[in-house]
């Protein structure tokens, strides 16, 4: 998902849907036997470095160019190689917002931006990904996070702020006002995620539907504005921001391979 920026990539390639491969040196997106399928798969390694499989449509777009807007419905089949693999995996939508790209390698160019999206996401400790202290803020989530479309631009001046979160005090308080601006909403899903389960995200104007084998786990109104992209990732990194307001990042130590397979994938628009 490349939360910390890193762009150490393979040669992206295009796939169905105009999906891209993009991996750190080690990893690897390979096709599989199953339909639609590919398997994303990170070496071992300790922490300290960055370890990234994905697959995306959004490299050379500006995020007015994005693919996808409400009403439409993602459905996959996944897998992964244990139910408590160190940093982050997962599949859905988002408007890639704390991405920082000059246009280098082809990619286009773009300031970060306030987050927007709804998607499958798991998190292992350390990781703390919720700005609201009643949500849950790691483990297999469904969430959404719906924010105002601000220019990039007109956000630049907050970038100022930016040493405040090295202060406790400081910190606490711009998390309190980002709350503000940033809507979210959270919950846990319930199944193992090392056995084959068919996922469907269902995107309206007015709610958010997540099914876990055609059963509904979550729905939600809080609805991403604004164009996003298509994101399946698996990585070895964590970011905390939790109710102390100790702002932490970085990569954890894995001591074994971590594996994510997908097949089926089709999306499709709905009324």
């Amino acid at each position: 998902m490349a939360v910390l920026g890193v762009r150490l990539v393979t040669a992206p390639q295009r796939l169905l849907h105009g999906l891209q491969i993009r991996a750190t040196p080690g990893a690897a997106v390979e096709s599989t036997d199953q339909k639609k399928g590919w398997r994303m798969s990170l070496p071992p390694g300790a922490a300290g470095r960055y370890r990234w499989a994905q697959l995306d449509d959004y490299l050379h777009l500006r995020r007015r160019d994005f693919a996808w807007q409400p009403p439409f419905r993602l459905a996959l089949r996944t897998r992964v190689s244990a139910a408590n693999l160190p940093g982050t995996w997962g599949f859905g939508f988002w408007n890639d917002p704390f991405n920082l790209s000059l246009g280098l390698g082809g990619t286009a160019r773009r300031l970060p931006a306030l987050p927007n999206c709804a998607w499958f996401f798991h998190a292992s400790p350390p990781n703390y990904l919720s700005l609201r202290d009643d949500l849950p803020a790691d483990g297999f989530l469904a969430a959404t996070f719906a924010s105002p479309c601000i220019p990039s631009l007109l956000l630049a001046p907050a970038l100022a702020a930016a040493p405040l979160l090295a202060w406790r005090v400081s910190s606490r308080w711009i998390r309190r006002q980002a709350r503000r601006l940033v809507r979210q909403d959270a919950a846990l899903v319930k199944c193992d995620p090392t056995g084959w389960h068919h996922y469907t995200l269902t995107c309206l104007p007015e709610r958010v539907c997540f099914e876990v084998d055609d059963e509904l786990c979550f729905e939600t109104t809080f609805t991403p504005r604004g164009r996003l992209g298509l994101v399946i990732w698996i990585d070895n990194q964590y970011a905390a921001y939790p109710p102390d307001g100790g702002l932490r990042f970085g990569t954890l130590d894995a001591p074994q391979a971590a594996w994510l397979e997908v097949s089926d994938l089709e999306i499709t628009p709905t009324a």
